[in-house]
């Protein structure tokens, strides 16, 4: 073993060697390895242990378990994908391997893209079990661990869930300020979830190993649905809105969508799954899955509790820490895209202070903007709104007299609109509510009604 070296190319199998649980600690550990190499560990932390579980939820719990150590796997095998995949120490049915394939195949689009890969039909898992039954009920209390990362999208859900009286817990993984932060200022109980990579990975990275982007939504949802069946409650909950099931059209590629583990056919397939397979009344749902990013945005508008508190700029947020000395860095696709969706919706004055300049008044952003035009560009791989939003919210800007002066919405004005249809730039249709989600009936009726005042 300690002869044994990283070399991609020469990789054959990538091991999902075994998981455990310490019900005393909290402390999960996933662990992996290429070949008969060094087992690469990753711990996961539930705060609140000792965890005492009965039967039921403990066996909910090692199903639960199992599902993240397989999801988690991705950040490993992307490393070399070897073409032989082993499971070591147990089994899994065929629905199993085909919504961990899934996840791989897709999750996994955009690295596959950029390193000149085709993952499709290489991704096979092990078949060795038959078909399980379906999971019983575990008596889970009605209470939401709602997922938060700091940006505008959580914090919508999160006030209104509050605003229908359901009980919540504010969750997030590994150790952002900004988001802890953000999560402090809501005033509501939270959840700190601790995440630790093997170190080897970084090891890998540096001596070859293929790097990119990995589904990282569907691999927090599978830790927030282990740490509910340990805290014993029925409803996880995220605020992917319906424009990430919408991927960048690459011109002799097709689509590939950066952000697909937080489209719909990600929820839909995993939500499924637990409830099926994990717990039938463990609720996996996005409370602003029948929004469009627009939508939210108007919703986001309507108060300024957390304007100096909130930042959805990915150059803040790194898997090896962060930068927080400001929370908008002002040039990255998030910020544009933030900038140009909030403006229809609130004060100029009050988005210039959030921002702390005008971004739509700077030449040198053209290109930016651009792109989430999709305007002799694709879309940015990065989680921003569809183009067409982009298109009608900078159409609503070049007809208001405080917005239609600034550099690149009079550009737009003389230059891009006159190319598009007039009847596609209007907003009011990229409001209206769609009906494909799974948030529980009872509650999205009371939802419909705040969404669309």
């Amino acid at each position: 073993m300690s002869e044994w070296k990283f070399n991609r190319d020469a990789i054959r199998a990538f091991r999902f060697v075994r998981c455990d649980f310490d019900a005393a600690t909290g402390v999960a550990q996933l662990v992996y390895a290429f070949d008969d190499g060094p087992e690469m560990i990753e711990t996961v932390t539930v705060p609140g242990a000792p965890f005492v579980l009965d039967d039921a939820r403990a066996q909910a719990a090692e199903r639960a378990l199992r599902l993240l150590h397989l999801i988690a796997g991705v950040s490993y095998y992307k490393a070399a994908v070897p073409e032989e995949i082993r499971i070591d120490s147990y089994a899994i049915d065929a629905d199993t391997a085909a919504l961990i394939e899934l996840i791989y195949v897709n999750g996994l689009g955009e690295f596959a893209y950029r390193n000149g890969l085709n993952l499709h039909g290489k991704i096979k898992f092990p078949v060795a079990q038959a078909q399980n039954t379906e999971a019983p009920s575990l008596g889970l209390a009605h209470h939401a661990l709602v997922a938060i990362g700091g940006g505008k999208d959580s914090l919508v859900s999160i006030e209104a869930l509050r605003a229908q009286g359901v009980d919540q817990t504010v969750t997030w993984i590994g150790g952002s300020q900004l988001i802890r932060a953000c999560a402090e200022r809501t005033g509501l109980p939270t959840l700190n979830l601790g995440r630790a990579l093997a170190p080897q990975l970084f090891d890998y990275n540096r001596e070859g190993a293929w790097n990119g982007h990995i589904p990282v939504t569907v691999l927090n949802s599978a830790i927030m649905v282990f740490a509910a069946v340990l805290l014993g409650v029925d409803q996880v909950v995220f605020s992917n809105e319906r424009s990430a099931s919408y991927g960048s059209l690459i011109e002799g590629t097709g689509e590939v969508n950066h952000q697909w583990s937080k489209g719909w056919a990600c929820e839909q397939a995993f939500g499924d799954y637990v409830q099926r397979e994990v717990a039938a009344d463990l609720h996996y749902y996005s409370l602003l899955r029948p929004l469009s990013e627009l939508a939210v945005a108007r919703q986001f508008a309507k108060t300024d509790r957390y304007d100096a508190h909130f930042s959805s700029c990915n150059r803040n947020f790194h898997i090896l820490g962060e930068r927080p000395a400001s929370r908008w860095c002002g040039v990255c696709p998030k910020c544009h895209f933030v900038f140009l969706a909030l403006a229809p919706f609130m004060p100029k004055p009050r988005l210039m202070g959030i921002f702390g300049r005008n971004l739509l008044d700077d030449p040198a952003q053209i290109p930016g903007f651009d792109a989430l035009l999709e305007y002799q560009n694709h879309k940015p791989f990065e989680c921003v709104g569809e183009g067409r939003e982009s298109r009608a919210a900078m159409a609503a800007l070049a007809e208001r007299p405080e917005w239609r002066e600034d550099a690149l919405v009079d550009r737009f004005a003389r230059e891009i609109r006159p190319q598009l249809d007039a009847t596609e730039l209007r907003i009011d249709p990229l409001l209206v509510l769609d009906e494909e989600h799974r948030i529980p009936a009872a509650l999205w009726e009371r939802l419909r009604a705040q969404f669309t005042a």
